[in-house]
């Protein structure tokens, strides 16, 4: 008896267990990359967004947003993107005092989308 009772007890976790996995978020975003175009170093700050939908089944969470260097600078809500929202993330440059020409900056996005992390690029041109 006590063995059927186990058993039972054991199926039953074992389904609660593969529902709570069935569910997932998962991060679309519209632009991956964006190009800021040309800009003059007398005004070297530039700005994209980029837009997110949680595509998943399951609230969309950013952890963490990562440029690749300190002139990039990422704003992103803490706050979880429920199913079908959206959600952006805001990515400033700033070219003061970086080599005139083109460059190309990349941005690493750490979620708990089914792919945890999503690599976006910002580009442009800056002149004199």
């Amino acid at each position: 008896m006590k063995k059927l009772v186990l058993l039972s007890l054991l199926m039953i976790m074992s389904v609660g267990l593969i529902n709570a996995q069935s569910k997932n978020a998962d991060i679309k975003f519209e632009k991956t990359s964006q190009n800021l175009g040309t800009f003059s170093e007398k005004e070297p700050v530039a700005t994209a967004t980029y837009t997110f939908t949680n595509i998943g089944d399951a609230p969309l969470v950013i952890h963490q947003v990562v440029a690749s260097c300190g002139c990039t600078v990422p704003e992103f809500s803490k706050e979880p993107v429920q199913p079908g929202k959206t959600g952006s993330i805001k990515v400033v440059y700033n070219g003061t005092d970086k080599p005139l020409g083109f460059f190309k900056k990349s941005i690493i996005v750490r979620s708990n989308a089914k792919t945890p992390t999503t690599r976006l690029f910002i580009e442009g041109t800056m002149t004199e």
